[in-house]
């Protein structure tokens, strides 16, 4: 085999590869020979047929075995003669005829272009330093959380006959809707509760419904959008005949043992405890985010090197796949949906160079500390991502499995998580108590 550097350009190498077919003839007669006493073919006792005849019969698709194995072989000996670290899959460019090297007629010629990992000193985490937001936890958060779920188990208590609805107020209606004096179906319903205010209507149904009491007859005139979800009734006006059964206004659940029950607790005590935890859990989670950050930043300030332009170019096109998607559905945030296209690539190039030299940067000190990610581990993030899609568990599981990119997918914010916890125990970190607001305080994108 020879292998001759063609073009060396930053990152980028370029190699010629030659593998004479008299190579490539030698790995088809052992590949022939080694399967020889399991080939059967009528006319030949099992395991006695010719080599020659298996060449003649199945020679040229063995062949073509022989040719793909040659080219993993002999791109993994250019990768380690010349010492490389790939950034990605090598580009294989076929010089020969591909026939040709298959029926054995020509050497097995090609061009093989490989972008390196850059070569650079990570930064020592003895020599970093960080402030750590911290906060402790306010008893009157504990009590607004719990005013929280009791919002959330609100009920409606019947009012007055005499009482008239407002916002906020539900109403028990029958009602019965058409257009143009014809009655569609799905417009018609019995013994319904709707919550003036809640939004859940066709818009103007609810408002119409301000100052009724129980025993009104009501018609109500709304007009559905026009991207209504039932195109026939999209843009159309209606008329709901309404009948008011009741008005029932709010009543705020109690907040005692009884309540606690509710949520599967003993008593009132141990809901607070268990609330207590759960903020104290999000407050250490936010620390931890932010002092993450913290070390991201850092770790990004003190790197300059070269970026392989497929790992970039990469990122950036599943940020920007993403991007693109969500100015489809209108979920930009106000600051990106008032740039230019031109605009949000330049930002999000930026990001995308960002992550792919901190995932250097990690992998280089994680690399360093022997750092790695044990089976259980992975098992772990597999098992959890799997719940995450009730009732397809197997087929999340089988999918990761049969996928070494996928699950490389999971391994990398195990492996992210780890280098981080490597860099806050030898790091000096200094603890600084803030308030919630500030902890919880949004960062900027870069």
């Amino acid at each position: 085999m020879d292998i001759k550097e063609l073009e060396a350009d930053g990152l980028t190498r370029k190699y010629q590869v030659t593998v004479k077919k008299e190579a490539l003839e030698e790995k088809l007669d052992a590949k022939i020979k080694e399967m020889q006493p399991q080939v059967s073919l009528k006319g030949f006792r099992p395991g006695k047929v010719p080599a020659a005849h298996i060449r003649k019969m199945f020679g040229q698709s063995i062949m073509k075995d022989v040719v793909e194995e040659v080219l993993n072989e002999s791109s993994q000996q250019a990768i380690n003669d010349n010492n490389l670290r790939p950034a990605g899959q090598p580009q294989i460019d076929l010089r020969a005829n591909g026939e040709d090297v298959t029926n054995g007629n020509a050497d097995l010629e090609y061009n093989m272009t490989v972008e390196s990992i850059p070569e650079f000193e990570a930064v020592d985490p003895t020599t970093l330093k960080f402030t750590r937001l911290v906060t402790e936890l306010d008893e009157e958060i504990v009590d607004e959380r719990l005013k929280e779920l009791g919002a959330s188990q609100k009920s409606y208590k019947k009012k007055a006959k005499t009482a008239k609805a407002k916002k906020g107020d539900a109403v028990l209606i029958d009602f019965v809707g058409s257009i143009d004096g014809e009655e569609f179906e799905g417009g018609a319903m019995e013994g319904h509760q709707l919550v003036i205010g809640s939004g859940t209507f066709i818009p103007g149904f609810e408002d119409e419904l301000i100052g009724v009491k129980a025993g009104d007859d009501k018609d109500v005139t709304v007009t559905f959008p026009e991207d209504y979800q039932a195109s026939e009734l999209a843009g159309k006006e209606a008329i709901f005949k309404t009948k008011v059964h009741e008005v029932q206004g709010e009543t705020e659940a109690k907040i005692d043992d009884e309540f606690a029950k509710k949520f599967g607790m003993d008593d009132l005590e141990a809901l607070k405890t268990a609330v207590r935890e759960q903020l104290e859990s999000e407050l250490e989670g936010q620390s931890r985010m932010k002092l993450k950050r913290s070390i991201l930043d850092e770790l990004d300030s003190k790197h300059e090197f070269e970026l392989p332009k497929g790992m970039v170019e990469t990122e950036f096109e599943n940020i920007w796949n993403q991007v693109k998607a969500e100015k489809e559905a209108g979920q930009l945030d106000d600051d990106d949906a008032a740039k230019s296209d031109e605009e949000l690539e330049a930002d999000y190039r930026k990001i995308a160079q960002r992550r792919v030299r901190l995932g250097l940067v990690l992998a280089e000190m994680g690399q360093k500390e022997t750092i790695d990610i044990s089976n259980e581990e992975l098992q772990g993030a597999l098992i959890a991502e799997a719940r995450r899609y009730p009732g397809q568990e197997q087929q999340v599981i089988e999918f990761y499995q049969k996928n070494p990119q996928a699950l490389a997918q999971l391994r990398a914010p195990i492996y992210e998580e780890k280098v981080v916890a490597l860099i806050t125990e030898k790091a000096t970190v200094k603890d600084k108590k803030v308030d919630r607001e500030k902890l919880f305080e949004e960062d900027p994108m870069l």
